[in-house]
């Protein structure tokens, strides 16, 4: 009999048995053993399925659980960093987009004194943008980035939309000091908009720097679902090798081969089980970690999605990703 060389599913005991095709039915086929696939009631998208096995007499094989399409852990607040700028309605359009993406809360976040001549100005923006009139808006007072800041902690807010660009010079967009604060400073997760639309334009390409932990995957379903939201064409999971990186490995008694790392990857893509978005895997090796910001020139892609997890040096940016407080190539996505 003939199997199937490579399944999408994430490895278990008898992996090597069963070929599973996702199905929105109660029953998915098996065409190695003809085993039988129960769907457990939804929860949210989620979708979970209990393998039985005809050689287990009608009770389920204990572990063999397999999750193929997973609704991530969605974000409950979104909050936007609200200036009364040329570019505000853009940006507050781009924040609604991403609250409709998560199904999360919206709520503005306005650095100065409030007034009837400010809360007219919200009023209009919300009622042009068909967004709830009464939004929760929170004042604060004192330096933009650190009210910010304060709001964002006081309302454990989970993700801030924020325009990103203070100029740009030859084509490379440079950070204004608010956003390059929030990127630094926020434990929050961050979204930046390089060119932010009243109508926002679909996320075409999505590109995804690759962490090998929970974290990381975690954050890679919740691109999924992103990407998925807005029919795009390809999510680029890209894993950043730089020259330090190699040289660490081989110090540390590694063997940092094309192969070994093609295939971590590989496997980790996998382990999500079914995707809904087309998915390309790439290793990129550089010098530096700008080689990550050509990958995504060169593939023209509308975001770029890091993870960085909080409780590892504080959610930092790690060295090599450091020049992304200083310019980003298109719009960013600090996972936290």
């Amino acid at each position: 009999m003939t199997r199937k060389p490579r399944t999408r599913i994430p490895k278990c005991k008898r992996r090597e048995s069963f070929v599973i095709h996702h199905s929105s039915s109660a029953q998915a086929s098996s065409s190695a053993c003809n085993g039988v696939v129960q769907r457990l009631p939804d929860v949210g998208e989620s979708f979970l399925f209990i393998l039985w096995h005809p050689s287990c007499r009608g009770r389920p094989i204990a572990g063999e659980y397999f999750l193929l399409m997973f609704d991530p852990e969605s974000y409950r607040s979104v909050a936007v960093a609200s200036t009364f700028s040329p570019r505000f309605e853009q940006v507050l359009a781009e924040a609604k987009r991403v609250r409709d993406r998560f199904d999360a809360e919206l709520c503005l976040i306005y650095v100065g004194e409030k007034s009837n001549e400010t809360s007219a100005k919200f009023a209009d923006a919300l009622e042009r943008l068909s967004l709830p009139k009464d939004s929760p808006i929170h004042y604060e007072q004192g330096d933009p980035a650190t009210a910010i800041l304060r709001s964002i902690r006081e309302n454990a807010i989970d993700v801030i939309v924020a325009g990103a660009l203070e100029k740009e010079v030859v084509l490379h967009p440079f950070l204004g000091n608010v956003a390059r604060r929030l990127l630094r400073e926020s434990r929050s997760s961050v979204i930046l908009f390089t060119h932010p639309a009243r109508e926002p334009e679909p996320m075409r390409k999505i590109v995804f720097l690759a962490e090998y932990s929970e974290h990381g995957s975690k954050n890679l379903r919740r691109a999924l679902h992103l990407a998925a939201r807005e029919k795009s064409e390809c999510v680029y999971v890209v894993r950043l090798i730089t020259t330090f990186d190699e040289a660490r490995a081989k110090k540390g008694g590694g063997t940092p081969t094309e192969s070994n790392e093609d295939a971590k990857l590989e496997h980790f893509v996998l382990a999500l089980g079914h995707t809904d978005v087309p998915i390309e895997v790439r290793c990129i090796r550089g010098n530096t970690g700008f080689a990550a910001a050509d990958f995504v020139k060169s593939v023209e892609a509308d975001l770029l999605v890091v993870p960085l997890d909080p409780a590892k040096k504080g959610g930092q940016l790690p060295p090599n990703l450091d020049w992304l407080t200083d310019v980003i190539p298109c719009n960013l996505w600090l996972a936290r």
